[in-house]
């Protein structure tokens, strides 16, 4: 007896999810961690979702670390929210973790970004708190070998990214390394995503993380005079490395897995004359365009979503809507207003309302 298409259908969808090596993002789980959740015994280790085995064991031998991921977590789905909320694909999906959709279950250019994003933030988050002195095994960075320039001298804490780098790299991309975990070309786009959030092992062109490190000063001297000032070397914050993601996404390869010499590598599909960039997102399949609910390939659509009728950017209301067109609707807002200083030292504010006319995709 014959099975029905769509019986056949629904079974290649669930064989797709079963197979689809998404273990590298499932930790991302860990943003729901309830806060009633001391971490402070090697038997939490087992209670925490979305990790695999090897994670468990890290998360055992370097237990102290484990708050400091679980707010990377949280901040992987902040930034990525916050990151493409003026596009079609708005990164919400990124909420059903551990069980992802196709669009993060893939090797599309959405999972090319959460996978470089997550590595980044894990890395961003672990330097900040040996910085702060919330990590007992690290301290603050190392004084630059370069001089800081004309009065200025090295001081205060950097952020310690090589400790970061080193210990977000063991837990992040512990699941790709684990076998039986899906196919070979899955594994090397969603490490060499991995390496984009942090750095490639040669800095030809910095990457995201390592990019992101700038000069801090505090300025010394009689009455604020700056005569001196005191710098380090310090992270930006996790929305800007977002953003420069998000323009490596907007720019991202699409590969294909071929044979290069005695091994198969990523090389380019329409220029396989050159090898993948190191800074260069990239992804093995194409996306859809997001207009359309479709869980069977990852889309939430975009019915509902607000839009901006003034912009000519992905929030404008003809992309966004993807040419249904919009509803118009009014929203009132409160706001501070009519504020007044007093000397000294406080302010005084009115509340006003005002209406405001919004649109919404049809």
């Amino acid at each position: 007896m014959r099975a029905r298409p769509q019986v056949c259908q629904a079974l290649l969808f669930a064989l797709a999810l079963q197979t689809g090596v998404c273990y590298g993002i499932k930790w991302l789980a860990l943003s729901k961690t309830p806060a009633a959740l001391a971490l402070n015994q090697t038997q939490h280790c087992k209670q925490l979702e979305g990790l695999v085995s090897a994670q468990v064991q890290l998360c055992r031998s370097n237990l102290e670390l484990m708050h400091t991921i679980v707010h990377a977590a949280r901040e992987v789905m902040k930034a990525c929210r916050r990151a493409f909320a003026d596009m079609r694909w708005n990164c919400s999906s990124i909420e059903l973790a551990p069980n992802y959709l196709l669009d993060l279950e893939r090797g599309t250019r959405e999972s090319a970004f959460v996978y470089a994003l997550s590595a980044a933030a894990i890395s961003h988050a672990i330097a900040r708190a040996c910085t702060s002195g919330d990590l007992p095994g690290c301290s603050c960075g190392p004084v630059p070998g370069e001089p800081p320039g004309p009065g200025n001298r090295w001081g205060g804490c950097a952020d310690n990214l090589s400790y970061g780098l080193l210990m977000g790299a063991k837990f992040s991309d512990a699941p790709m390394k684990v076998k039986k975990t899906g196919s070979q070309a899955n594994k090397l786009m969603r490490l060499h995503n991995s390496e984009v959030g942090r750095q490639p092992n040669t800095l030809p062109c910095p990457q995201a993380l390592r990019a992101s490190l700038e000069m801090k000063c505090k300025c010394h001297g009689v009455s604020g005079s700056c005569s001196i000032r005191t710098c380090w070397k310090g992270l930006q914050e996790l929305r800007d490395v977002a953003a420069d993601l998000k323009t490596r996404y907007l720019s991202a390869t699409k590969v294909v897995h071929r044979p290069m010499g005695t091994r198969k590598h990523l090389v380019p599909k329409d220029l396989d004359i050159r090898p993948v960039k190191d800074s260069e997102l990239v992804y093995l399949q194409s996306s859809p365009d997001f207009c359309m609910k479709n869980e069977k390939v990852g889309s939430h659509g975009t019915q509902d979503r607000q839009c901006n009728k003034t912009s000519h950017g992905s929030d404008s209301c003809d992309l966004m809507c993807c040419g249904r067109g919009y509803n118009p609707y009014t929203d009132r807002v409160v706001e501070r207003c009519h504020c007044k200083y007093h000397w000294c030292c406080y302010v005084t504010c009115r509340r006003c309302e005002r209406t405001v006319e919004r649109y919404v995709c049809k």
